[in-house]
């Protein structure tokens, strides 16, 4: 059952969907890449639709979807689909992965090589009559526009079709409840965006609770009404994506939400009339001013600032609102894409996003000198 990357059980998924609730607590053993042991403990609910599951590797994300499906044991929680309990370790309920009626989409898609696609899309529903099955297949397949692949092999068919399939084969079953571990990675944007677009439409009509497992900061901002991110074993934000990732409170989520700089200061005064405090960058004579924070002014702090939220300007800017204007000159100037990266010493070095455009009319290269300007609120105090 796990190579299928499916687990069903069609009597079962019959059950209208309901939120889902999650209490899990499991030790994990430090083994093979990951060195040190892990104590997984998270308690949240989702209601019908997506929720992205967001933190970096080792975190426990792929720990906590095989507990829902049934395939790891926790050592302790409960795991409930409305008032029906999958796991419970109090009262000793512990459904099998099949029947708990939980769909699950693995990175690696595992389809049959030797079934055709609509063998596949069957594989869960033998308990059903012909003309269900039929019925059924035919209508996820529309659903995922892969209706005319039906006597194709998987082989014989493009990643993007593939991973229609995969999800058909998930859905055809009427889960009541989507678990999607990175499933889109090797897709291009296009195909990606074509896929969950179709997902989307059918969960509209189905409403059941979509866990979604990324690393992907575009597919958070894209999917979720609401972003979950674990760190540790440990849910450290819980959020809309825009309260999470754009304005982060810790440093951990600041990486991933791709937070370019990130200096330790110290902080040298505070200004409660005017909301900031005035921070210095470590090893430095910089100061930064940032939003007033209920930290320990005694200790060092980490500030977080996006490198698209630093302005540049080649003559010292004056009559301005935002109040860090930091002196600085370009190390050096790389280009990924239709974004150029610039790294600035300005006693630490700052990463900047400029456009083609800005770098070429300003007369920009190694070396030059200039201002960085910086908004008080586009610096973040983390935790």
């Amino acid at each position: 059952m796990g190579a299928v990357g499916v687990a069903v059980s069609v009597a079962d998924a019959a059950v209208p969907a309901r939120d889902l609730s999650v209490h899990v607590q499991k030790r994990l053993a430090g083994t093979g890449k990951v060195e040190t042991s892990l104590q997984l403990d998270v308690r949240f609910t989702i209601p019908a639709g997506f929720t992205i599951l967001f933190g970096a590797s080792g975190a426990g994300k792929t720990t906590v979807l095989d507990c829902i499906a049934g395939l790891h044991q926790p050592d302790a929680g409960r795991i409930a689909v409305g008032d029906a309990a999958l796991y419970d370790s109090e009262k000793g309920i512990d459904l099998t992965a099949r029947s708990r009626a939980i769909g699950y989409l693995f990175q690696t898609l595992a389809l049959f090589p030797h079934m055709t696609v609509r063998q596949n899309i069957e594989y869960g529903l033998s308990a059903l009559e012909r003309g269900e099955r039929d019925g059924r297949a035919g209508e996820i397949a529309e659903s995922f526009g892969i209706s005319g692949l039906f006597d194709r092999r998987p082989s014989e068919i493009s990643g993007g079709e593939r991973q229609r399939v995969a999800l058909a084969r998930a859905l055809v079953t009427r889960p009541r409840a989507l678990l999607l571990d990175e499933p889109l990675t090797a897709l291009d944007a296009v195909t990606k965006t074509r896929i969950l677009d179709d997902l989307r439409r059918w969960n509209d009509r189905h409403a059941v609770p979509i866990l979604y497992v990324t690393h992907q900061r575009e597919e958070v901002h894209a999917l979720g009404n609401r972003v979950l991110v674990l760190e540790a074993g440990k849910l450290i934000a819980d959020g809309t994506p825009h309260e999470v990732l754009s304005r982060p409170q810790f440093e951990s989520v600041a990486h991933l939400a791709g937070f370019e700089n990130i200096v330790e200061c110290s902080v040298v005064a505070s200004h409660a009339e005017q909301g900031t405090m005035t921070c210095r960058i470590a090893g430095t004579s910089v100061s930064l001013e940032v939003p007033l924070s209920r930290v320990d002014t005694t200790r060092p702090v980490r500030v977080g600032i996006r490198a698209g939220d630093i302005l540049v300007a080649t003559l010292l800017p004056q009559g301005l609102s935002a109040r860090n204007v930091i002196a600085g000159s370009i190390v050096s100037l790389r280009q990924h894409d239709v974004t150029v990266i610039a790294e600035v010493d300005c006693g630490s070095n700052f990463i900047v996003h400029l456009t083609p455009g800005a770098r070429d009319s300003l007369g920009l290269g190694p070396g030059k000198r200039l201002w960085l300007v910086v908004k008080t609120y586009s610096c973040h105090i983390l935790q």
